[in-house]
């Protein structure tokens, strides 16, 4: 993957990374938050030796160096907590105390500065000097020789304890800031991981690809889709209408030199948005002029009677079981003269009613009267319905939903139609996110371009009256 591979990653997955960050840093805030402060108080000790002439002052400087490492581990051993406990009489184990005195030896010097801890910083300081003056203690009785001669070395204590301004610790802004940091590195570990495991179908190329196939579209995700009517859905300056009109014009130059087309609208699965998608673009074939008949060939769970507010019980089972004429069971809706024949009475048996000799004689009767026969069928992998439909008519088009269809059902769609040489024209790439005005509309609407004009001739008509010209001339 390239860099701009991992940007658009992340744009796709933003809200997982911060999700991260903002659940490491709210826990690691709120942990902060309830621990109890503490102070410091800070003791420097002076590490050196008799000195005589330069060169022993230079060799014991040396020594002192070499010495004070040995200290720093010792000032913070049990033998010291164990006196200073011993002296203040503490209810704290060594070990515990031990955790809260740090020595840190001050580089290229023989200065040792030691820190201890309290939630009381009165306390704290005078721990800390306690630490210093024990220290001093054992020191003096480690390094006196057994003859009681001096030592060769000495700690002293560089003035009164420093105590802190504030808690040392806990530390809010610093905790918040490496928990930020480290959940913004999960929240990337883990869009990438979800991106390598994540099998839905998310983007163009990817679909052209499994489908061997052209995207004749890709609608946009609308939440009202599926409430609204047709007409409310596909106003002029909507992009979902515009998006139906790219797929009305790709159709066209699907078979050509057929004078009547029959195309069946289906998916993988259920929930993909077939039945609303096939409603959408058979009102966009109407709206350009051409006489176009809506079958609602699903008839399992049919949806087009109750999307469009139509009869539901005369249909296309009604037709062919020869109960009701075809001219009388088809149903005119809206304005552009958009024909639909609803799915009628659900059968026992729907695979067997759509490969009968009555349903190709229907879809005969149906080329001759209209340019565009759209039917909806079910889904391909549940059920055979929508190949057995697709091998009767000029071809499929396959509705993939963004983000929930998977490559394997793409793929196994795709196998369903060739296993009865069903030709799958194009794909739909359904309810695809919208981020924001697409740079391909260049602010062309609509309805929006006809408001500013009717505001910019009324502008002109108002200075013109006011002037005494006449503009009707």
């Amino acid at each position: 993957m390239e860099l701009r591979d991992y940007l658009k990653l992340l744009r796709r997955r933003w809200l997982v990374v911060l999700g991260c960050v903002l659940v490491a840093t709210a826990a690691t805030t709120a942990i902060t938050l309830s621990l109890t402060p503490k102070y410091g108080s800070t003791v420097r000790l002076f590490v050196s030796t008799p000195q005589g002439d330069v060169s022993s002052a230079y060799q014991g400087g040396l020594f002192s160096e070499q010495r004070v490492e040995s200290y720093a581990d010792l000032v913070t051993g049990p033998e010291v907590a164990q006196r200073v406990i011993d002296r203040f009489h503490l209810d704290q184990s060594v070990k515990d105390f031990g955790k809260r005195v740090t020595a840190k030896v001050i580089p290229r010097t023989v200065i040792l500065s030691v820190t201890v801890t309290d939630p009381d910083p009165g306390r704290a300081t005078r721990l800390a000097a306690a630490v210093g003056t024990e220290f001093i203690s054992l020191v003096d009785k480690l390094e006196t020789a057994p003859d009681r001669s001096g030592p060769p070395i000495k700690a002293s204590v560089l003035g009164a304890p420093l105590a802190s301004d504030g808690p040392v610790s806990p530390r809010p802004i610093r905790n918040a800031g490496i928990a930020a940091a480290m959940g913004l590195l999960l929240g990337i570990v883990l869009a990438v991981l979800r991106d390598v495991l994540d099998s839905t179908i998310r983007d163009q190329d990817q679909l052209t690809t499994l489908a061997d196939a052209p995207v004749l579209g890709v609608i946009a995700f609308d939440p009202d889709a599926n409430k609204q009517a047709p007409l409310t859905s596909l106003s002029s300056h909507t992009p979902r209408a515009e998006a139906f009109r790219v797929v009305r014009t790709n159709l066209q130059f699907v078979e050509v030199d057929q004078p009547s087309k029959v195309f069946v609208i289906t998916s993988s699965m259920a929930g993909e948005g077939k039945s609303t998608t096939a409603c959408s673009l058979a009102v966009t074939l109407a709206q350009a002029g051409q006489s176009v008949a809506l079958v609602d060939g699903d008839l399992r769970r049919p949806s087009v009677a109750e999307y469009l507010r139509l009869e539901p019980s005369v249909g296309l089972t009604t037709v062919l079981i020869g109960r009701v004429a075809l001219a009388d069971a088809m149903q005119s809706w809206g304005d552009h003269g958009l024909c639909v024949l609803t799915s009628g009475a659900i059968p026992p048996d729907p695979a067997d009613l759509l490969q009968s000799k009555a349903m190709v004689e229907l879809l005969a009767d149906l080329r001759r009267t209209f340019d565009v026969v759209i039917i909806d069928a079910p889904p391909l992998l549940p059920v055979t319905d929508a190949a057995l439909l697709t091998a009767q008519a000029e071809g499929a088009l396959l509705v993939v939903r963004h983000g929930k269809t998977s490559r394997d059902q793409v793929r196994r769609s795709v196998e369903r139609l060739a296993s009865v040489r069903g030709r799958l024209v194009g794909t739909l790439l359904n309810r695809s996110p919208q981020r924001g005005p697409s740079s391909e509309s260049y602010g062309y609407g609509y309805a929006p371009l006809a408001g500013q004009l009717r505001a910019d001739r009324e502008a002109v008509r108002t200075t013109t009256e006011s002037s005494g010209v006449d503009i009707t001339r």
